[in-house]
């Protein structure tokens, strides 16, 4: 997950994050949602076993709201578990 310049969160998912962060930052892809948002920020990062485990996580973390995503950067898995029990409209 980047941050970005202003302050909106990208999630996405690949084989090797050094190389897209590199991608990312010198805006190798102009039509991507970073390349008018930069600079980018990483803020949380996970690894799966499988592609498809990645890209059902990434888009479970699309669905979320604000606060939430920023509960699991910061780790917070109480806060994360109180937003994740209630429902969208509330968050």
């Amino acid at each position: 997950m980047l941050k970005c310049a202003d302050n909106s969160y990208y999630i996405g998912q690949t084989d090797n994050l050094g190389n897209r962060l590199m991608q990312h930052h010198q805006r190798m892809y102009p039509a991507c949602f970073t390349a008018t948002r930069l600079p980018v920020q990483l803020v949380f990062s996970q690894e799966f076993a499988s592609r498809e485990e990645a890209l059902a996580s990434e888009r479970q973390i699309k669905g979320w709201s604000r606060k939430k995503k920023e509960a699991l950067i910061k780790g917070d898995w109480k806060t994360l578990s109180i937003y994740a029990k209630r429902r969208k409209s509330f968050d």
